[in-house]
């Protein structure tokens, strides 16, 4: 299990998501992980989702990040 911020970001992603994350620089993949781990932080239904299922709530909150991303 990766234990850098962007691997585990990369780690949360459906497989799709993933390969697209991948392939852009490696700034860009930091800055959303970066946000990624905000999401994590802030939220307070994301805290209830992860009591169940760690892994349920890091992949919402990745799909929140790239839901929620300009462009």
């Amino acid at each position: 299990m990766p234990t850098d911020p962007v691997g585990r970001f990369l780690t949360a992603l459906d497989p799709e998501h993933r390969e697209a994350v991948r392939s852009r620089p490696r700034e860009e993949q930091e800055h959303l992980a970066a946000a990624w781990e905000r999401e994590l932080e802030s939220d307070t239904e994301l805290d209830s989702l992860d009591e169940l299922s760690p892994p349920a709530a890091e992949a919402e909150a990745a799909r929140r990040v790239l839901r929620n991303e300009p462009g």
